[in-house]
Order: C-alpha cells, then structure tokens, then sequence
C-alpha cells in the first residue's frame, strides 16, 4: 500500500503561483511512478503530469506544458507540481496518484490516489 497526502492548494489570483506537494508513505516511494491529475464540477477527472520514478521523464498535458512543471525528491518521499500563469479554467481539485510500470496518461492505470486539494483561481 502507498498513502497519498497532497498539500499547497488554495486561492490566487489569475496569473499567480502555487505549489502542490504529494507526501507518500508506505512502500518504498522511488519504485513508483507518479501522476497528477485533476477534477473541475461536472468534468471527468484529467491528466495533469507524470514523472517516472526516477525523475528521467516528465509527462504534461497540452493545456499546462510550458506553465506547469513536475519534479520529486525521492530523499523526501514527495512529488510536487510547480503552478505558474495560473489561469482561471485551472480551478479543479488536483489528485496525485501512484503506479508501477511507467508514467501514464491514463487515471485508470494508477493503483493509490490522494485525497485531493482544492486550486481556486479567480479571474
């Protein structure tokens, strides 16, 4: 099992900052691949970011690429997700998840989720 805590969300302005943390516990962190994805009212649950375990490989979704940026610190057992240019279609609750066996795009194919922290971006 891998627990999931996500932290550093919350309310900024449009064109403002923020950084998400992901604390893992459990088995041992640098096997894993990790994901961000995220979730607005009435919308499925989307990609955001990946990093593979040992941080070689980054992964973004169009929508972010350029604004957004993914790292880890394996020594910490965290990942984070750097916001910046934040814009107001960014509000959404944002998961990290956990899976084994590559980075994916795909929420299915991840085994341990977060609880979630709310990003508000107003414009």
């Amino acid at each position: 099992q891998v627990q999931l805590v996500e932290s550093g969300g919350g309310l900024v302005q449009a064109g403002g900052s923020l950084r998400l943390s992901c604390a893992a516990s459990g088995r041992t962190f640098n096997n894993y691949d990790m994901g961000w994805f995220r979730q607005a009212p009435g919308n499925e649950r989307e990609f955001v970011a990946a990093i593979r375990f040992s941080g070689s490989s980054t992964y973004y979704a169009d929508s972010v690429k350029g604004r957004f940026t993914i790292s880890r610190d394996n020594a910490k057992n965290t990942v984070y997700l750097q916001m910046n240019s934040l814009k107001p279609e960014d509000t959404a609750v944002y998961y990290c998840a956990a899976r084994r066996g590559g980075p994916s795009l795909v929420r299915y194919e991840y085994d341990y989720w977060g609880q979630g922290t709310q990003v508000s971006v107003s414009s």
